[in-house]
């Protein structure tokens, strides 16, 4: 099955133009509809007597069709370690004013001193 995917691509500014170089892809529509996405951040549960702040942005999805959301973000560093946060969304849940939000949850990747993980949901913002 093929997805007519639009967008535009940026040269990274992390590049080096001696060495291999990278683009950043920011896509602008998906099988036709516009694509949007959501901020996330919250606070994970505490383990080990610490928890971890964390915040990003969920990965584009096709506007106005039943959708569901990747994310992907690292805590800030607590306890001199962080935790990896990923995963996939709830679908989208209408507002009354015609936006949507997702809801978010599951368990940090294992790291510290003294391995443990962390728990961790919440809802995303609205879309536009």
């Amino acid at each position: 099955m093929k997805i007519q995917v639009s967008g535009f691509v940026v040269h990274s500014v992390d590049s080096n133009l001696d060495d291999e170089h990278s683009h950043i892809l920011f896509l602008t529509s998906w099988d036709g509809r516009p694509v949007h996405r959501h901020h996330f951040a919250g606070v994970t549960s505490i383990n080990g007597g610490h928890d971890h702040r964390y915040k990003g942005t969920t990965e584009p999805a096709p506007t106005g069709v039943p959708h569901n959301h990747r994310y992907y973000t690292v805590t800030f560093m607590n306890d001199g370690h962080k935790h990896e946060i990923r995963g996939t969304t709830g679908p989208a849940i209408p507002l009354p004013d015609g936006g949507h939000f997702h809801h978010f949850e599951g368990v940090t990747s294992v790291n510290g001193a003294h391995p443990h993980s962390h728990k961790y949901s919440g809802n995303t913002s609205p879309s536009d």
